[in-house]
């Protein structure tokens, strides 16, 4: 569904990631242990070191010669930087239910899966309650969806660029866009004279939804890292290469509607802390609802962004560190308010962060989960994992470490005062954390069960469902074949010993789906009992394996489309239809026909396979490159589609 040009610079991209994962490292130093609820000890103390090397905040650059002397000083290859894009990352509020008012005000609606209530993200589907955007193979499509009997495809638009999202606000939608170089384009003179790889918003007024009007283009240096909206503005952050010549220094440009503004050097924030590469990082905002009103903008010149966290008032973004002995991450606050941009702290932590749900922020403090060091098949102790919490100055506070020595983060939730976190490397042990007392993070329980979750949603204030695999352990050594996906519902109301009081586990191993690695592929809503999400089922012929099926067999895919499921406390977790888009499945999962299935050879890629649903009043809206499906949430009736093809 994401648009597939630019693959020669992507190419690039990949093996300049290729490079930067030689670099990572393993480290030691001196360390502490987590506590349990009853004082024990959860880990064992282990040689880390823990302790961030970084002091100090960020400082802007005094002159263009401080600049191209800082660059042509640092431990970097010129124009070095990594792809990167964020991957899923508590409400604040609510509780996950995604529901909405329409436009009508006479139905209700799903919308995208976000992390921060109030905090929008981009997605390539979004709806209003009546209509249905979405980005298919670099097109725009808007589509009526309500009511299903008068859905029809209204307008469709070829994009330029790779299309990152979208976000609809009224009559106005934002239509997110990386621009690569073309091919042959890097070098010196290319990368100093502007063809470089930029990042775009173009806002549409789309009143007449058959006939969009562009009402402005903005863009900025740098591929696309991540972006929010909160109220009128979207916030777009993206990382670009730095390239220090004989004669200059490439600056980063934003490009608006009336010409190209150069970003000068007394308007870039840097650190004085080495890094193994720099990159320029911009974050631009733009008001949707005024098209006269500028962009505001800051900029850091530091490692590559990678993850962000954003609330109502701050944006959080981090930027790993590879250097020295120690692998840390450093994050820095951006105050937000109306537009307005303003750097204000930063801080750092031991370890890497594996998403953006392992951030939040409560109040006046910053919670952060993060893993040191890599897990070790062969046995022994080589990973750690910890809790910091920070305060507005992004010291750290408080701190939790150790915990789950061996093993490593697969999922973190905060919901409140807690936070619930998933470690994994033959069991599943899901931690519940108290995060009351900001100064000491303490671990009140744990439940060890097999399997893991790679995402963690709330259901309620004492009920959490988690999103993973089933896993075996295995015989030959120190770690677990993982299986099929598993759909878990966790009881956390007596917090000292939480409970899995429902779980469904979906096909062989080689089942996938979208929800572990993108949250918004997630559809749920408590008050409908509604889960749904998208499965390519995989499942083993045991006819294949006369002495038995061992552990570590790949199934093959038989079908792909959405589980629908009603979800409750009652009744636990009960299957109520699949859908699907492609021919050939096997609604009944049975072992025939694998080969024959379309989808087969990879099936992410495929256009018959759903990569999103969603609802409007009582009608199933399921989305992949070919349609738009439509079922009754009832029944399941067929209630139409539109064509994409």
């Amino acid at each position: 569904m994401r648009g597939r040009q630019g693959s020669t610079a992507l190419g690039l991209a990949i093996v300049l990631v290729m490079i930067a994962a030689i670099v990572v490292g393993c480290f030691a130093g001196s360390g502490s242990w987590a506590v349990g609820p009853n004082g024990d000890e959860v880990g064992t103390p282990v040689d880390w070191r823990l302790e961030p090397s970084f002091s100090g905040g960020l400082e802007r650059f005094a002159s263009y010669q401080e600049l191209k002397d800082f660059l042509e000083t640092a431990p970097s290859y010129p124009g070095y930087w990594y792809y990167s894009n964020e991957r899923g990352g508590v409400f604040s509020l609510g509780f996950g239910d995604a529901k909405a008012s329409a436009v009508e005000g006479n139905n209700d609606y799903s919308r995208t899966n976000i992390q921060v209530d109030g905090v929008d993200e981009a997605d390539i589907v979004k709806s209003d309650g009546e209509y249905i955007y979405l980005a298919v193979d670099n097109r725009l499509v808007i589509a009526r969806a309500y009511p299903s009997q008068k859905a029809r495809i209204l307008c469709e638009m070829e994009l330029e660029g790779n299309v990152e999202g979208l976000f609809i606000n009224g009559d106005r939608l934002a239509v997110l866009e990386t621009h690569w170089p073309t091919y042959g384009s890097w070098s010196e003179d290319a990368l100093s004279y502007g063809d470089v790889t930029r990042t775009s918003v173009r806002v549409y007024d789309v009143t007449d939804r058959e006939s969009p009007v562009l009402q402005r283009e903005l863009s900025i240096d740098g591929y696309y890292v991540s972006s929010r909206m909160i109220g009128d503005y979207v916030y777009l952050i993206a990382s670009g290469s730095t390239w220090a010549g004989e004669d200059n220094v490439s600056l980063p440009r934003i490009y608006v509607d009336n010409g190209t503004v150069e970003i000068q050097p007394a308007e870039i924030w840097h650190s004085g802390t080495p890094d193994n590469g720099y990159g320029f990082t911009t974050i631009m905002s733009v008001d949707m609802a005024d098209d006269d009103e500028e962009p505001v903008h800051e900029t850091l010149l530091l490692g590559s962004a990678s993850t962000i966290y954003v609330s109502p008032s701050n944006i959080y973004v981090t930027f790993p560190n590879w250097s020295g002995e120690s692998q840390s991450t450093s994050i820095h606050r951006i105050h937000i308010n109306e537009g307005r941009i303003e750097y204000q702290a930063t801080g750092e932590v031991p370890g890497r962060l594996l998403n953006q749900f392992s951030m939040d922020e409560q109040g006046e403090y910053f919670r952060v989960a993060t893993t040191t060091g890599y897990v070790s098949q062969s046995g022994g102790v080589t990973s750690g994992n910890h809790l910091y919490v920070l305060d507005q100055n992004l010291d750290i506070f408080g701190r939790l470490e150790n915990l789950a020595p061996g093993e490593q983060i697969h999922s973190a939730r905060f919901m409140g005062g807690r936070c619930y976190l998933v470690t994994f490397k033959k069991v599943d042990p899901l931690f519940v954390i108290d995060l009351t007392n900001p100064t000491a993070p303490t671990v009140l329980g744990e439940l060890k069960i097999t399997g893991y979750s790679d995402y963690l949603h709330p259901y309620d204030e004492n009920h959490v469902i988690g999103i993973g695999k089933e896993a075996v352990a295995a015989e030959e050594g120190d770690f677990a074949w993982y299986q099929g996906v598993k759909i878990s519902l966790f009881d956390v109301s007596d917090v000292a010993n939480p409970k899995e009081i429902a779980k469904y586990e979906i096909g062989d191993r080689g089942t996938d789906t979208p929800v572990l690695y993108d949250h918004k592929a997630f559809l749920f809503d408590r008050s409908r009992n509604l889960l749904v999400l998208p499965v390519n089922v995989a499942e083993i012929d045991p006819s294949n394996y006369p002495s038995g099926v061992p552990s570590w067999a790949y199934g093959e895919s038989v079908w792909q489309g959405a589980y629908v499921f009603d979800i409750s406390l009652e009744r636990g977790l009960e299957l109520k239809g699949k859908i699907t888009h492609c021919s050939g499945n096997q609604p009944d999962n049975s072992v025939v026909s694998r080969s024959s299935a379309p989808w087969s050879s990879y099936s992410g890629y495929s256009s018959c396979c759903i990569e999103r649903s969603l609802y409007i009043g009582n009608v199933l809206y399921t989305i992949s490159d070919s349609k738009i499906g439509m079922n009754d949430l009832e029944t399941f009736e067929d209630v139409g589609a539109l064509s994409l093809n």
